[in-house]
């Protein structure tokens, strides 16, 4: 319950500024310790320093101590000061690159300065009426904004305009700073003369990169991403749209001190996110294929360099005597997983970058095994004059086939100093065949398909 008695309401402006206030004034009121002497004048004291007409004209005085800002000149060093500029994205020019312009009209305002001033930003975008923030209701000059700052109307004019300092320049004109980043930009022909050169000062994209980490975090952490991420690891079909960023980068600024950069720093606690920015992989001769084979286990799979390195530490573990323990079995269950991981992949990328039917059309496939035909060219069955396909397709004796294949080459990885035979490869069998869930939901979908077009033939 609050100590203080609630303000008489003269307008909806002044009723939502004293309540503004009167919910720092108890939080100040709670912090105050049951024993401690002083109790009594302490709070007395707040409550002196959070009137209403004290406390507004102190935030006045204070608001020319912080400045809100879309590009900051504080992330590259906390000392730094300079020019920090507001911009509407919608106001800056429209780029094919990425930048502030595309943010549009939604956006979240930085502010920089002193930390301790940062409530008086607080206090003009947080009191609303009406959807209207106290900031914008001072900007446009409304009446009743202007009476919850003070009966008198020229006081009131000389505090709005007080608080307003915060929405405006710091400088005259563009400055930067010696702890700040600068760099000579070639913009005529004659790289040795001085005049060809124009003296940069890149600044930090703020509300860029505020909007960049809230939407990565939502991906990294949000519930809908996290049900689709999860359905893409376990190969299930889902509605949503899974997103990931690959080699994403941490960067903290201000230390143990976010506050100190800005407002919205201090909201992420100091962390900012870096898109990865690598040169591309060069690939040898593009997608692999089972070219004048007649297994992928011979060259295509062994070849896969997750393949090689799950293969390379299962050998290395089980060549190492684990004690047969839980611990163990869980252990080699998890290799195992990865390797059949990998065989449902090779699986799907040939499926999804060769045309249907490329088992019969292409003749560098025609010494591949029936049963891998079967299983890598499935939407073959759907062509005409594949009937006989279709229901060798169906019949579905070909998986045990394909676990035999892997079962066996496993087994011969292992072969050496492991003592490995038909029960091992029997396990491998198993792993692929009867507890993997990619494999047996794929089978099931296709089934599906192939069943629908018999009976449509």
């Amino acid at each position: 319950m609050a100590e203080t008695d609630a303000p008489a309401h003269s307008s909806s402006f002044q009723a939502a500024v004293q309540a503004f206030i009167q919910e720092r004034l108890q939080t100040k009121l709670d912090k105050l310790k049951e024993d401690d002497p002083e109790r009594e004048t302490k709070r007395e004291r707040l409550r002196a320093q959070y009137q209403p007409a004290a406390w507004i004209k102190d935030a006045a005085r204070r608001a020319r101590e912080i400045q809100i800002a879309t590009h900051s000149i504080k992330p590259a060093h906390p000392d730094a000061d300079g020019t920090q500029p507001y911009a509407e994205p919608s106001s800056l020019p429209t780029l094919s690159e990425l930048g502030s312009h595309a943010l549009g009209n939604v956006f979240d305002v930085d502010v920089v300065g002193n930390a301790g001033a940062l409530d008086v930003y607080a206090f003009l975008k947080l009191v609303e009426v009406d959807g209207r923030s106290l900031l914008t209701a001072l900007q446009e000059e409304d009446a009743s904004a202007l009476q919850a700052l003070h009966d008198d109307a020229t006081q009131a004019k000389t505090l709005r305009n007080a608080l307003l300092r915060l929405t405006q320049p710091r400088f005259n004109r563009a400055s930067s700073h010696t702890r700040a980043k600068q760099l000579y930009w070639l913009t005529g022909s004659d790289a040795c003369a001085d005049d060809s050169y124009e003296l940069l000062a890149p600044l930090f994209a703020t509300s860029l990169a505020h909007t960049v980490h809230t939407q990565v975090r939502d991906a990294r952490y949000g519930k809908a991403n996290k049900a689709a991420r999860q359905a893409w690891h376990d190969r299930k079909a889902h509605d949503g749209v899974f997103v990931d960023y690959p080699g994403l980068a941490v960067q903290k600024i201000g230390g143990a001190n976010p506050q100190s950069i800005s407002l919205l720093n201090a909201k992420r606690r100091g962390e900012n996110y870096l898109l990865a920015s690598l040169p591309p992989i060069w690939q040898l001769g593009g997608q692999r294929l089972p070219v004048n084979t007649d297994s992928v286990f011979k060259h295509l799979y062994p070849g896969r360099p997750g393949v090689r390195k799950t293969v390379h530490a299962l050998r290395r573990f089980l060549e190492s005597d684990p004690p047969p323990n839980q611990a163990t079995r869980e252990r080699r269950a998890a290799d195992i997983e990865k390797l059949v991981d990998e065989l449902v992949i090779l699986a799907a990328e040939l499926q999804q970058s060769l045309a249907a039917g490329w088992t019969r059309d292409d003749a560098r496939f025609h010494r591949l095994a029936r049963a891998e035909q079967l299983w890598l060219d499935p939407l073959r069955a759907e062509l005409s004059g594949e009937d006989d396909f279709a229901k060798e397709w169906l019949w579905m004796d070909w998986p045990d086939a394909i676990g035999r294949f892997f079962g066996n080459w496993l087994n011969a990885q292992l072969a050496g100093q492991l003592p490995v035979g038909d029960v091992e490869a029997r396990e491998w069998q198993r792993a692929l065949l009867v507890e993997d869930d990619g494999w047996r939901e794929t089978l099931a979908e296709q089934r599906r398909c192939i069943d629908g077009q018999g009976d449509s033939r």
